[in-house]
């Protein structure tokens, strides 16, 4: 199909479902929680950092809409995170909160005429961040974080924007793309193989970072699909090359009730086909290692995380 006639239009006066206003601040009230095996996560990731071992934080893109940003900036902050993954949402959420000061629409009425998605801001400067971070050769995250410092003035909230203050702070933030998912490959301007390079770049950091994951903890927030299948081939990957990777702590965090994780499954049991639980919590671990699964939303999950790690 030829797209060049799509129309695109100002976000500037779309009305958003998160903006800034709605952010949580590390600091606030926590709400209480505490799960089996939580202690011990804390311990495993104090015990990761002190040794020097990497703590990947994967996840959907939810987490920025639940307004959880400034509490994953200040976990890379204190050191606690040293990789950040996500999908193409959570990468336009956050790019979005950082340009408009606002984010998500209301797809339920914008689909109906076809204006799901159509904003100019987002898919022309995304698009034209990445297809220049192609021609540079690095990944999609730094791509967009590049981007923002070359264009200041269209981006007055980088220091709630995830991606950019990870780039800050040199630590990855990799976007893990399928293509026809996001809103900007709906644009003109989307160059898929400019879109492929850079998140192939992205997959090859996030393969070094899950090297070095031996003693080390990898955590997935909500990511039903991406988190746990890019995880498991880079797992392949540093493995296939000799890295040790026996030591690992993985953990999912999400509203699904996994039950038993411990449970041999059948095929007609829903909680087979459900990734994380197999990709996260058991194939990484099943020789040694650690895998657990916490059934709990990001609002609760994050923001104790946090809390007992920064007590």
């Amino acid at each position: 199909m030829d797209i060049s006639g799509i129309k695109l239009q100002s976000a500037r006066n779309r009305k958003n479902l998160v903006t800034l206003g709605s952010l949580a601040n590390p600091g606030d009230p926590v709400p209480a929680w505490d799960a089996p095996y939580f202690d011990e996560l804390i311990r495993q990731i104090k015990k990761a950092r002190a040794n020097q071992r990497p703590v990947i934080l994967s996840m959907g893109a939810h987490v920025i809409k639940c307004g959880l940003s400034r509490y994953l900036i200040a976990l890379m902050q204190a050191g606690w995170v040293t990789h950040i993954a996500s999908n193409g949402a959570g990468s336009i959420h956050d790019f979005e909160l950082c340009g408009l000061g606002g984010t998500s629409e209301d797809v339920k009425t914008a689909i109906q005429d076809g204006t799901f998605g159509m904003w100019e801001e987002t898919c022309i400067w995304m698009n034209e961040a990445i297809n220049e971070g192609a021609a540079l050769n690095i990944g999609y995250g730094e791509s967009l974080a590049r981007y923002m410092d070359v264009y200041p003035e269209r981006f007055p909230f980088t220091a709630d924007c995830v991606l950019y203050q990870a780039y800050k702070m040199n630590i990855p933030a990799t976007y893990h793309i399928a293509l026809g998912t996001d809103i900007i490959h709906q644009s003109p301007n989307a160059d898929f193989s400019a879109i492929g390079k850079t998140s192939g770049i992205d997959f090859h950091t996030l393969c070094e970072s899950v090297s070095r994951l031996d003693g080390g903890v990898y955590l997935n927030f909500g990511s039903a699909v991406i988190g746990p299948e890019v995880f498991l081939k880079a797992l392949s990957v540093a493995r296939n090359l000799g890295y040790p990777t026996a030591d690992i702590t993985a953990a999912n965090f999400d509203l699904f009730d996994a039950g038993d994780q411990n449970e041999r499954l059948a095929y007609h049991d829903p909680r087979y086909y459900y990734r994380p639980l197999k990709n996260i919590v058991t194939r990484p671990t099943v020789a040694s290692g650690r895998g657990r699964h916490f059934t709990v939303c990001h609002t609760v999950s994050i923001p104790n995380l946090y809390k007992r790690l920064t007590a």
